[in-house]
């Protein structure tokens, strides 16, 4: 993994090393999502465990195909639906590609293009336009990690061990 932050650009090299530690974190929370529980919901309000997790996984996909690939997404033109994931493997193999394919996108995307103005708009309304590292940092890394939040908690309330985030949780005991 280092091999992918010595070939890129300053500003992906620092997204790469950030993206890769959450990444690690995250992928030992999903691993832990038992089939079994997919349709479970916290609240009638909340998504089904297997629809939260799948969105973690796909927010790394937007990490590829939007921000760092093309100057705006119009929701007028562009049609995205979620991946419908049956099973666990699935759910991690659609993880690790974006993962990979997330990183590929950082290491070939200048420092001057991650400062370029990226736009949210559906048709002439537009919601946002922000430079594309703000975009990844806000809309992409906090966003996932605030959703891997969430899946800890429902793996919590299901009697699920929760792995260690930024230090061991209280399954895995003291550092």
């Amino acid at each position: 993994m280092e091999t992918a932050i010595a070939n890129a650009n300053n500003l992906a090299a620092a997204f790469i090393g950030e993206l890769q530690h959450e990444a690690e974190t995250t992928r030992k929370i999903l691993e832990r999502i038992p089939e079994d529980k997919f349709d479970w919901k916290l609240h009638e309000k909340s998504m089904p465990f297997s629809h939260l997790a799948t969105h973690v996984a796909e927010i790394i996909y937007w990490w590829m195909k939007i921000p760092l690939t093309t100057a705006e997404l119009d929701f007028a033109v562009q049609e995205y639906k979620s991946p419908d994931l049956k099973t666990n493997a699935e759910l991690l193999e659609y993880f690790d590609k974006n993962i990979a394919g997330a990183i590929e996108a950082l290491k070939n995307t200048s420092d001057e293009a991650m400062m370029e103005t990226w736009t949210v708009r559906n048709g002439e309304q537009i919601y946002f336009e922000k430079p594309r590292t703000q975009v990844l940092r806000a809309d992409c890394l906090n966003h996932f990690i605030h959703h891997r939040g969430q899946l800890s908690v429902y793996l919590r309330l299901n009697d699920i061990p929760v792995p260690g985030i930024y230090g061991p949780s209280a399954d895995e005991g003291a550092m």
